[in-house]
């Protein structure tokens, strides 16, 4: 895998797997519409190589109106579906609008599935607004700043978020903001575990 990392981007041409299909697939239809998203979750290690497997994936997506969520859910519906209500109006109301999220699924498939949900702390907002675009074989998608991703894997604390931060670690050691890192570290108050598996 080849990869050009900037400021502003990570641009990267693989051989795609059937999970990037399923994320991209996606992603396309956030991206048609404009909507303002993130990807937060261990996909983003298996996006640059790492090789675990996952039957889903986190996005945090901007607190939308339920019309523009009616919108998106239309052209959803016509590759996936909702495997938590069939209900518009009650993915909308009792499911995002309280804190919870919803999953998505192609048709006819449990897995792999997409959960998504509106932002619920200060990181869920920082994430969005510094959020990392991905040019992956010329498809756009946005992923959480590498500087949080690998951080809050450790604070996760299990084996396969620990190896989910080594691996990102290792691969973009040299091109990451360290301030900004080791800012992540203080505020999760995970110095001690970043020194014990990262250093």
């Amino acid at each position: 895998m080849e990869y050009k990392y900037t400021k502003e981007r990570i641009e990267l041409e693989k051989e795609l797997n059937t999970l990037d299909e399923f994320v991209l697939s996606f992603t396309a239809i956030l991206n048609k519409l404009n909507l303002n998203y993130v990807i937060v979750s261990g996909y983003v290690s298996i996006l640059f190589g790492r090789n675990r497997s996952s039957e889903d994936v986190d996005i945090i997506l901007e607190k939308i109106t339920l019309a523009q969520f009616e919108i998106m859910w239309n052209e959803l519906n016509k590759l996936f579906e909702c495997i938590i209500t069939e209900n518009v109006k009650d993915a909308y109301n009792d499911y995002l609008t309280t804190g919870c999220a919803i999953r998505f699924s192609k048709k006819g498939e449990a897995i792999p599935n997409i959960e998504i949900k509106f932002p619920k702390t200060e990181l869920d907002i920082w994430t969005l607004n510094n959020k990392k675009e991905i040019l992956l074989n010329r498809n756009h998608l946005f992923i959480s700043p590498l500087e949080l991703q690998i951080p809050f894997k450790l604070f996760l604390g299990s084996e396969k978020d620990i190896e989910d931060a080594r691996f990102l670690y290792n691969l973009f050691k040299d091109k990451l903001n360290k301030a900004l890192l080791l800012e992540f570290n203080r505020k999760l108050n995970i110095d001690e575990v970043f020194n014990r598996y990262l250093t």
